[in-house]
């Protein structure tokens, strides 16, 4: 029998994702998928699955989940902390690693300690794909656990737990940067004044963002009196920045719909949008400008800055600092003391009969 994973609280918006369903936005369906697909990757390779395999993506806290019968391997990436219970009492366990869960043992994933987004793997979990891609659109019912976010009591078939348990040295940093853009494709929709706002001022994100899209607030961006507000709808894209009549931007995120009418003002470029997907309401980003050929680059920059934190993954050294493989390794009997040695040495200083005298 396969071993098993249980959801006993799937806490706030608990969803299964993976990178995302490609090559299906001309005919309306969007890509969905991780909103950080990097963490989701790190995730999958400390659990020892496949980079692109599915795995849970949970906005806040609140997830928590118990193996049954036999022992499972977990992997933990986002900034939480989180805290295995079971019958002899429970131990905390910081994100970024891998856990075996024996059975019986529940994970308690606590509140988000940065940002609103964090991902949990399993080691051998399968999810049946829907139109080449097992994430979850939950507004069409696509993907994912009968298309819909994960609810208490939904069973995972698990692999196996060989192999040491993993960890990630140095997780990676928050970048506070200004979050980059592409003008356009409609920029020519909005007052000079509008796009030095835009790119000079503070915006905040606001709690009405979802996976759909992200609301900041912030100073009003006005679109040009004679070209009005609305445009014959066309593509958009996760990035594409549209600006409603009361000027207020939104930001469409992965499950952004595929077409709009509002003018878009600007594309966050995929290198950030990662980063900005995972703000949490109330954090303060700026955006600025860069040319296409930037954003290429930026692309690549952020896939070698991946690939290096895939590579930095090592057995897990827990954080009482006890290494056992290098302990074992180690001569730890060079130099041993002579205990023959030591009492001839002991009775030279102290003859005989001197406590007498």
């Amino acid at each position: 029998m396969r071993a098993v994973l249980e959801v006993v609280s799937p806490g706030a918006m608990a969803s299964i994702q993976d990178l995302g369903r490609h090559g299906l936005r001309r005919v309306g369906v969007p890509t969905a998928g991780a909103l950080e697909p990097g963490w989701l990757r790190l995730a999958n390779a400390l659990a020892g699955n496949e980079q692109d395999a599915p795995a849970i993506e949970f906005l806040g806290g609140g997830l928590s989940l118990r193996a049954l019968e036999h022992p499972v391997r977990i992997a933990l990436a986002g900034y939480f902390r989180a805290e295995v219970v079971a019958a002899g009492g429970r131990r905390r366990l910081d994100s970024w690693r891998s856990v075996t869960l024996a059975p019986g043992e529940t994970l308690r994933c606590a509140q988000l300690t940065a940002g609103r987004v964090a991902y949990l793997a399993l080691a051998g979990m399968r999810v049946p794909p829907q139109l080449g891609s097992a994430s979850t659109y939950a507004r069409a019912g696509l993907g994912g656990v009968d298309g819909g976010l994960l609810l208490a009591g939904v069973r995972f078939l698990a692999g196996g737990c060989s192999g040491d348990e993993k960890g990630l040295p140095a997780p990676p940093l928050a970048d506070p940067a200004p979050i980059r853009v592409v003008l356009g494709p409609q920029d020519d929709y909005f007052e000079p004044a509008s796009i030095a706002c835009l790119l000079s001022a503070a915006y905040q994100v606001s709690p009405a963002a979802d996976r759909m899209g992200m609301r900041l607030d912030g100073p009003l961006l006005r679109h040009r009196r004679e070209k009005g507000v609305e445009i014959t709808s066309d593509a958009t894209v996760p990035g594409s920045i549209q600006v409603p009549a009361q000027g207020q931007p939104i930001v469409l995120l992965a499950d952004g719909q595929t077409a709009g009418g509002y003018a878009k003002i600007a594309t966050v470029i995929s290198a950030d949008l990662p980063r900005l997907g995972v703000m949490a309401p109330g954090q303060v980003l700026h955006f600025r400008s860069v040319s296409v050929a930037v954003a290429e680059q930026a692309a690549r920059q952020r896939e070698a800055a991946v690939q290096a934190l895939l590579a930095a993954i090592a057995p897990l050294v827990e954080r009482s600092g006890i290494d056992l493989q290098a302990i074992y390794a180690a001569n730890l009997v060079s130099g041993v003391v002579d205990a023959q040695a030591m009492d001839d040495a002991f009775a030279l200083a102290d003859p005989p009969g001197k406590e007498e005298q």
